[in-house]
């Protein structure tokens, strides 16, 4: 509350006007008024003492006292009256100035209030074609991930495909060679028992031969007995055992080498079949490895694939809340500016109405 005491002097000594401000726009006068003022009288001359005043005499000198009297006084009140008309002049003036002032800032307000409106409004429009082309664009990312590993499992499946095909045909391929393999064991083994036998059939015929060539060597021993009677028992018998010596000898030779050959060709057809043995298990490890290596790679392509989905899908679900907290953070703010102006307008037009 503001207080303001104005003396406005209307005459020396005579009236005090008090203006006090109670409220801002209201204000309360007190008028206070002085004694009557009574001018001096200049010195009158001593009348004679044989001079009188009449009773007459006396009551119209009061009666010019009063009148003169009541004209100072309906001065006094015209002049009063005339600054009070200056001071309500000043008041409805001042009040006037005070409601085009609450006016014009109720304008402002309201123009600044639609404004941050229309500025909210279309921030919040930007902010969601924003977010729709976030999302758009996650959405594209998100099927451009989808067709690629699309494109990835399509490829991996025709590599597997054609691994497996390649594998196929490399096992195939392997089988004619085992088979070829074991073709050419067979002819080998036919060609060495044809070879066994004709080795037979010619030790037969060395033995047949050395046979013929013994009854040959006993028919001339005894054509020889017969002719020379004369020698003796011993050379018929010396004759007998080194022959049956060199039939055993010989027999012998034959058997060792058919042993030996048979051993031989038996050792071989062992390192073939332990060669080819190897080989096949090779063949099925190399295949094992092969499949476990490629579900390997692919079960990893299709978790790297997978986490990259997910952690594009929780950047944009972040993404999101993180922009909605902002629009709720910026329609709270405001919110609270338009209650901050809505109590500033009550506030002003308070004073005013009061």
């Amino acid at each position: 509350m503001a207080e303001v005491v104005a003396n406005i002097p209307t005459s020396p000594e005579s009236t005090e006007v008090r203006c006090q401000e109670k409220t801002r726009g209201g204000l309360r006068y007190e008028v206070i008024l002085g004694e009557p003022e009574v001018k001096t009288a200049p010195p009158k001359k001593q009348l004679s003492p044989k001079s009188s005043m009449s009773v007459q005499d006396i009551e119209e000198k009061l009666k010019a006292a009063e009148e003169r009297r009541q004209q100072l006084e309906s001065n006094k009140i015209a002049a009063l009256s005339a600054k009070m008309v200056k001071i309500e002049e000043a008041s409805r003036k001042k009040e006037e100035q005070t409601s085009q002032f609450i006016a014009a800032t109720r304008d402002a307000l309201e123009q600044k209030m639609e404004l941050h409106t229309e500025k909210r409004e279309a921030y919040i429009t930007d902010l969601k074609t924003k977010l729709k082309d976030h999302i758009e664009n996650v959405e594209k990312t998100r099927l451009t991930l989808e067709q690629q590993t699309d494109e990835v499992r399509s490829a991996i499946e025709e590599k597997l495909k054609s691994a497996s095909q390649q594998r196929d045909d490399n096992i195939k391929k392997m089988l004619d060679r085992l088979k070829e393999h074991e073709e050419q064991v067979q002819k080998v083994r036919v060609q060495n028992t044809a070879k066994y036998q004709q080795l037979e059939a010619t030790i037969q015929e060395k033995l047949g031969q050395a046979q013929t060539r013994k009854e040959q060597l006993e028919q001339e021993q005894k054509e020889k007995l017969r002719n020379y009677n004369n020698r003796p028992l011993e050379v018929k018998q010396s004759v007998e055992s080194t022959v049956e010596v060199r039939k055993t000898e010989v027999a012998a030779l034959v058997e060792n080498k058919l042993t030996i050959a048979e051993q031989k060709r038996e050792q071989e057809i062992k390192k073939k079949l332990e060669i080819a043995k190897k080989h096949n298990e090779h063949m099925v490890e190399v295949k094992q490895s092969i499949e476990t290596t490629e579900e390997n790679r692919k079960t990893e392509k299709v978790i790297k694939l997978e986490t990259k989905l997910t952690a594009a899908e929780q950047k944009r679900e972040q993404e999101l809340q993180r922009k909605l907290e902002k629009i709720k953070e910026n329609e709270k703010r405001a919110e609270a500016v338009r209650q901050n102006k809505a109590n500033i307008i009550a506030n002003k037009m308070a004073p005013s109405s009061g």
